[in-house]
């Protein structure tokens, strides 16, 4: 056992430890020295839970569930969110109010994975920590509605961490715009869909980058103000283009047909489809350049974890099953070089 995975005594529970950021952040904490229980609503016999990981039956949407559970934590990580943009309203402030409640209760830090969707359209500066959050959307307000509860939540005494972060990809980012929009899990790579606009930027964070800062992060938390708030830059493409060249090079193929992303059906049922509603109500995070300034990370760890994109975009793409026999082989062929 190396010294980093050695027990500390540290106690977190992770809620959504079966999702994107959820997991990887469970890993991360595991591989930091913490003992990490994770909430689920799956039987706790079902296959796919990470054995490392002590399992707990609940719900995060109940209160009861998650004071259980975090009975004797010192983190708890809210790394849950509703599925495919439904009610939010209904069910991430709840779910959030729950996890409040039970870190005032055992006095736990709670660990919040920001969002950019704080921000709305026009502000195409480089963003930072104190950029005033203007959003124009429902599911923007109801961001800042759940920061605002969490900043009223440290002022009464109980610690907050927020790591606001771009889009996510990464081995266990398969619900995420890359996972799912613009690649199919499952199924060989043979195009690559670009959502944005020509002349737009987009910021993307690699789960596993991701998580290992948070850590850094929380093994220094007694440096860490009641409310601290750190923007993770992460892999910044300048031109949403820069993606699909960089997925084009990653897998050894040229040539790979790049599509666009069918906004007008998007819009068109939008008025009958939630899910389409929800997508075209966000759409201008594609069509503006959203960039985050991670200058005070940056100057409080050293550094920002950083992974070369062609292995962060190989290993996203072997995880998702969409590597042919022959990109995989480009891939070895790259290590070995």
């Amino acid at each position: 056992m190396t010294d980093a995975a050695m027990s500390t005594g540290r106690i977190a529970l992770v809620l959504g430890a079966t999702g994107g950021i959820g997991a990887e952040t469970a890993k991360a904490l595991v591989r930091h020295g913490w003992a990490v229980r994770a909430l689920t609503r799956r039987p706790l016999a079902g296959d796919g839970l990470d054995p490392t990981l002590a399992w707990t039956s609940g719900d995060a949407m109940n209160a009861d569930d998650v004071a259980r559970a975090a009975r004797g934590a010192d983190l708890i990580v809210h790394g849950v969110n509703p599925p495919r943009y439904r009610n939010w309203r209904g069910l991430a402030l709840p779910m959030l109010d729950a996890t409040i409640a039970a870190a005032r209760r055992h006095g736990a830090r709670i660990l919040f994975p920001g969002t950019v969707y704080n921000y709305g359209p026009g502000d195409r500066r480089l963003l930072h920590e104190d950029t005033p959050q203007r959003p124009t959307t429902r599911k923007g307000a109801i961001r800042v509605e759940m920061e605002e509860r969490l900043r009223r939540a440290a002022e009464s005494g109980v610690p907050v961490l927020i790591v606001r972060a771009g889009d996510y990809f990464g081995a266990s980012g398969g619900n995420t715009w890359f996972g799912q929009g613009m690649v199919t899990p499952g199924k060989q790579l043979r195009r690559f869909v670009d959502p944005g606009a020509v002349g737009a930027g987009h910021a993307w964070a690699y789960l596993p980058d991701l998580a290992e800062t948070m850590a850094q992060l929380l093994d220094r938390a007694d440096e860490l103000a009641p409310f601290e708030r750190f923007h993770f830059r992460g892999h910044w493409f300048a031109r949403n283009r820069d993606l699909a060249e960089a997925v084009r090079h990653a897998v050894g193929d040229p040539t790979l047909p790049i599509w666009g992303f069918p906004w007008w059906l998007v819009t068109l049922t939008s008025p009958v489809v939630r899910l389409f509603r929800e997508m075209h109500e966000m759409r201008y995070i594609w069509r503006e350049s959203i960039e985050l300034d991670n200058t005070k990370l940056v100057a409080f760890l050293g550094e920002e974890s950083h992974t070369p994109i062609d292995a962060a975009l190989r290993q996203t793409l072997e995880a998702l099953e969409c590597l042919s026999p022959a990109a995989q082989k480009v891939g070895r062929d790259l290590l070995e070089a």
